[in-house]
This record gives structure tokens, sequence and C-alpha cells, in this order.
């Protein structure tokens, strides 16, 4: 062999190894990470009774204003953060296994419960969830295992559902006090802005006007396709069309870096953990309509998450530039894969 034929050779093993690479990498982010996480509750902080002693100023500002769950690398270095907000009167712990999920791949998640009892308005939703990006700086470090520090130059958002819509809302800027934090990235799963067109929940989102929302950060929206059907004749759909996933996709303004994936074959709640316990457990298997199993919907939204945050966050573009090659890698069948105006039905 001489060495114009060897050269050729070399070129085309590295060319499918590189391949072969690409797609291990996408296919491995739908996997549990290298690293063992931990996962820690917090209390929120409480105002004292008057009679009561007060604790130390330093105590009590190490708790946070909402109660928590965080989910963290075990393994000592840095790691980006992303703040995860519950679906309506859902509960934090229903994404335990979503948050680990996404720890195992270099990532903090601290998860908020925003309330136990909500009514429509979600402003105070929004503020609370400010409040605990506004406490992050202070009080996270001494929550995480020893030698994990968190990378607070900047915070990503992720919400569910009606915490999809709050993610948009402190991305636009409807808190009322400013971030504490710039914004790193949005990741909205399933969002939705009230009960249909005409029926949004206040503040309203959704402008019902093509690229009117300015996010000015990347931002992954990740829609269901059973989401906007009914689970029978006498409920209504989980993610109404017209305010949901597709709607926020289509109003955002291009300025920035987006992504709009729609799983074809799962509900709204699927990607919540295996055993969601109580009454507000068994809601979540009763009014929405659901593919069946949930592993396969959580795995996706779990790895679509990593790789995006992999790509616009932590400068790693590898798993993300997979899964866009090769949409057919995911553990489910996307109907919708979308990269700002480039759209291809899978």
């Amino acid at each position: 062999m001489n060495l114009a034929s060897a050269v050729r050779v070399f070129l085309s093993y590295y060319l499918l190894v590189q391949r072969w690479m690409g797609s291990e990498q996408g296919g491995g982010v739908f996997d549990q990470g290298g690293h063992s996480v931990s996962l820690t509750r917090l209390d929120e902080a409480r105002a004292p009774p008057r009679c009561a002693v007060r604790s130390s100023p330093s105590s009590a500002a190490s708790l946070p204003p909402k109660p928590l769950l965080v989910a963290a690398p075990r393994e000592t270095g840095e790691y980006p953060v992303i703040l995860f907000l519950h679906g309506y009167l859902a509960v934090n712990s229903f994404y335990s296994q979503l948050f680990e999920h996404v720890a195992s791949h270099g990532f903090i998640v601290v998860g908020p419960q925003l309330y136990t009892i909500s009514g429509a308005d979600t402003t105070e939703e929004i503020n609370s969830a400010a409040a605990v990006i506004d406490w992050l700086a202070t009080g996270l470090p001494s929550t995480l295992p020893l030698g994990v520090r968190a990378n607070l130059t900047k915070v990503s958002i992720s919400g569910h559902s009606r915490g999809g819509k709050v993610a948009f809302a402190l991305a636009l800027g409807h808190a009322k006090a400013k971030l504490a934090v710039p914004l790193a990235a949005v990741v909205a799963v399933d969002p939705v802005d009230g009960m249909g067109v005409g029926k949004q929940t206040p503040p309203p989102i959704l402008t019902g006007r093509h690229g009117s929302l300015h996010v000015g950060a990347p931002a992954m929206v990740i829609g269901t396709g059973l989401g906007e059907l009914p689970r029978g004749s006498l409920l209504p759909p989980c993610a109404p069309r017209g305010v949901s996933h597709a709607a926020f996709y289509d109003e955002l303004d291009g300025a920035a870096p987006a992504c709009h994936l729609v799983v074809r074959d799962y509900g709204h709640t699927d990607m919540m953990d295996d055993d969601t316990p109580g009454a507000r457990g068994m809601l979540t298997r009763t009014i929405c309509r659901s593919g069946g199993a949930r592993a396969p919907m959580r795995r996706f939204v779990a790895g679509a998450t990593v790789a995006f945050l992999k790509k616009w966050v932590a400068g790693d573009a590898a798993a993300m530039d997979s899964i866009t090659a090769r949409p057919d890698q995911a553990p489910v069948a996307l109907s919708v894969v979308e990269f700002g105006d480039e759209k291809a039905i899978a």
C-alpha cells in the first residue's frame, strides 16, 4: 500500500470513528450520565412568631424563600445551574428522576415548590421564582456536596406546563425586580398559557403575533403530540392548541437560537416520575392523555435538555448537533424538529 492509499484509508477510518462518536454522544445524553447525584430537600425560610427566639442572621439567610429540591453531582467541580419550575398544582418531587438524570450529566438542578394551592394568576409564582434566583448566590453553596461549586455567572430556567409559562415570564422581565443572575437559556416543557385562546391566565405571555417574544437567550420548546388531545369527552386537553408549545415557539422573535421538538406519542405529564404518590400524583395520570410508560419521555426531555444546555451554556455542541443530524436516535418518535427558521418533519 502506497502512502496516498494509506492516507485515504486513515481518513476514511477517522471519519467513521467521528460519526460513531457523534452518535454515541447524542445517544448518551438520553442515558444516565457519569456523575453520581445527591438529592437534597430544603425547607423555606419563615418569619418567626413575635414571641419566638430569632435564629441568627446567617442561618436565616441560608434558607430559601420557597421549599427546594436540589439535585447536584457529588464529584468535586463547578457546574452550571438550572432552575426547574413545576406544573400547575404539581409537586416538585414528581420530577426527581428527571432532575437526577440532568444532574448526572454535570448540572445543578434547583426545583422550588412555588405554591401548594394557587388560582389562575401566576404573578406570585413569577416573583417567587425570581426570589429563589436571588437567593442562589448566598444560599445554594451551603446545600451542595463538599467540593461542589455552582457556576452562577448565569442561570438557565426551565419549567413544565404552567411552569414553562413562568419560565418565559421571567425571561421576558415580568418579575417585579430584575433577575439577580443573567439568563443563560430557557427550556420550556409543554408550556401552557391558559385554557385556550382568549382564556389565558394572567399575566398573559402569548400575544397572538408571530415573532413578538424577545427572550434574549437560547430557547428550547419541547411539546407533546397528545397534550393537545383531551383524555375523554368530559375533560379539556391539558395543553390546548393555540396556547401551548407551538404558539410559544412561533412567537419567539428569532434574535437568539431556538429549537422546537415535539414528541409524537406522549402526553403532557409523561416526563414525571414513574411513581407520583397522593391525590395530586393520581391526577397526573387521570386528567391528561398519556402515551403509557413514562421512562422514554422522561429520558428524552432530560437528554434534550442536557444536549441543549451543553451546546449553548457549556459550549459543547456535539450532543445537540448529533440529535439535529439524527433525531431518530432519540428514545421517542419526534413529529416536529425545528431549529430557527428551518423545519423538518421526522
